[in-house]
């Protein structure tokens, strides 16, 4: 999608972390209801990770990419190269205090929509939804904010065509501007015990629109890591 700069922006996105959007999906899986297969103990052994988790881990991806102790990196279900297929722990807990992990929504897209559609119906407020969550990078180290859902703005905009200050038409920028928000907002909910599932954003500087996460996933031919 092509895209400029609003002059007067008004636009509100509503930033929701990805665990409270699992949790309300009931996406949430005890460990002990877990069965571990032979493939799933052998990466265990490898990622010196719990079997349980790879085999939650196996059963969200389309492919294992990469595997060493500590992680174990996959194309998942949706498409999103990423490590342990999102699959967490932290924050979450069973009933009464089982070891539980958390999946990632089972379409992050169709969820942004639902929720952007819900706001709408109760408020009145158009306000564009994003599902937020924390990714690594192949080429920095860190983790970062990351749009994995997205309704009512754009999430990839081909700024190709404009022009820059001093009149250079641009040629190759492409603004992955839904998880440059996402990022924004990852500073506020903060990664920890701070409690912010959900950040309200004002003043988007792009018009809004149609926009998938799907959008930003890297198509294969063009994946120079694999």
């Amino acid at each position: 999608m092509t895209a400029r700069p609003c002059t007067a922006v008004s636009a509100i996105v509503s930033m929701l972390a990805q665990k409270i959007v699992s949790k309300a999906e009931g996406r949430l899986v005890v460990l002990d209801e877990v069965t571990p297969s032979d493939k799933a103990r052998q990466l265990a052994g490898i990622a010196q990770k719990d079997p349980r988790i790879v085999e939650l881990v196996l059963r969200e991806s389309r492919e294992v990419l990469r595997c060493r102790p500590g992680v174990i990196v996959v194309e998942d279900r949706r498409g999103f190269v990423m490590a342990n297929a999102g699959i967490d722990a932290s924050n979450v807990e069973g009933p009464l205090g089982a070891d539980a992990v958390l999946l990632l929504p089972i379409d992050p897209d169709e969820s942004a929509a639902r929720i952007r559609s819900e706001i709408h119906a109760r408020t009145g407020v158009a306000a564009a939804v994003v599902i937020n969550d924390s990714f690594g990078r192949a080429w920095r180290l860190g983790t970062v904010g990351t749009a994995i859902g997205v309704a009512g703005i754009p999430a990839l905009l081909d700024l190709r065509g404009n022009a820059d200050r001093n009149g250079r038409i641009l040629l190759s920028s492409e603004l992955g501007v839904a998880d440059e928000v996402a990022a924004a907002a990852s500073l506020a909910m903060g990664q920890g015990s701070e409690g912010r599932p959900a950040v309200h954003i004002r003043g988007f500087p792009y018009s809004t629109g149609t926009g998938r996460g799907r959008d930003l996933l890297r198509p294969r031919d063009m994946d120079l890591f694999r």
